[in-house]
């Protein structure tokens, strides 16, 4: 039992520093405290990397051995802020829509889903969650 716990946090402490070295500049890091959607994938709450891969492309990987690319186009702010994830709410239903770094005007917007859109069109009240990168 004493070995299956020992093996079991170093399996654990691995999978972390794998996730954590696997960021690098220009990435966002981030916890997501609520299960979300990203272009049709459901992903559950927890440690998020989002990288940049190409122009119109981002991959989202999780702490659960998960990778989404995700299809993106420009987004631009008025004013430069920090590093943000904004999410667009539909009752307990979270979609990823922007993601912004720190410094800069220029932005990735997701394109809505189909689950979203419908909600859309069943006139469902829409709200925004932001979430900061982890510090």
């Amino acid at each position: 039992m004493k070995l299956f716990r020992i093996v079991f946090c170093a399996a654990i402490f691995a999978l972390t520093v794998g996730a954590i070295g696997q960021a690098s500049a220009g990435d966002l890091v981030a916890d997501v405290p609520f299960a979300f959607s990203a272009a049709g994938q459901n992903l559950p709450a927890g440690h998020y990397i989002i990288k940049p891969e190409r122009s119109n492309m981002i991959r989202i990987l999780g702490n659960h051995n998960q990778s989404v690319f995700v299809p993106t186009y420009a987004a631009l702010r008025t004013q430069i802020e920090g590093s943000k994830l904004v999410f667009h709410r539909y009752g307990d239903s979270y979609f990823l829509s922007q993601l912004w770094i720190t410094g800069s005007t220029s932005g990735k917007e997701l394109y809505p889903s189909k689950a979203e859109h419908e909600l859309k069109t069943r006139q469902a009240e829409m709200e925004l969650a932001v979430v900061r990168p982890a510090q």
